[in-house]
């Protein structure tokens, strides 16, 4: 079965991200993948080496980055009642030009117009700019997997529903991860009934 990474952090994701842009698509290479996706936190710092050396090493090269999506504005700097935090994680994808210049713009509010601590887009910002762009829920610290985590099946089931309309069911997908932490199996239960509906 083809497999491809679409969630991988370089070495400009500060305190999460570790791989150098040039051995991790050597690597890819190796294993005998065909593309890769490099989603920095907040950022699409890589994404101008990470391209070229994609294409050097005949990959192809899959644009985006993971956004911190604020609850509520992205200006407020408070935490919205009744929000499972101040703000949750989203994977960006570009799908085609358009959407690689919709991340560009998402990328630059995030640090104009919504930093605190981290640079922030609200639903608001992303229902404006999401053309051209495919969307993964993220990890833990996803909104849906943060309502999940919480017990609260049907806010993540209506968080997923404003994902799916924004993007459309085609270009929105949910995130399931095993790396040992004993609540993504909650989650990945949560996802997958999410899946099923």
């Amino acid at each position: 079965m083809a497999f491809v990474h679409l969630h991988t952090h370089s070495e400009y994701s500060l305190l999460d991200g570790a791989n150098r842009v040039g051995e991790l698509v050597a690597h890819v290479k190796k294993l005998g993948m065909d593309s890769l996706a490099v989603t920095d936190h907040g950022n699409m710092h890589a994404a101008w080496t990470f391209y070229e050396a994609a294409r050097a090493q005949q990959i192809r090269p899959i644009l985006g980055f993971e956004a911190y999506l604020a609850f509520g504005p992205r200006q407020a700097r408070e935490r919205q009642p009744g929000a499972p935090g101040i703000y949750s994680h989203l994977v960006l994808l570009a799908r085609n030009r358009v959407g690689y210049k919709n991340l560009v713009k998402l990328t630059s509010i995030g640090y104009t117009e919504g930093f605190y601590r981290r640079p922030r887009i609200d639903k608001e910002v992303l229902a404006r700019h999401s053309e051209g762009i495919v969307c993964l829920a993220a990890c833990l610290s996803g909104e849906v997997a943060l309502h999940l985590r919480q017990g609260k099946y049907d806010e993540a089931k209506r968080s997923a529903e404003w994902f799916a309309q924004t993007f459309g069911r085609d270009n929105f997908w949910l995130e399931i991860q095993s790396h040992g932490i004993p609540e993504e199996q909650a989650v990945t239960t949560g996802m997958l009934e999410l899946g099923r509906e």
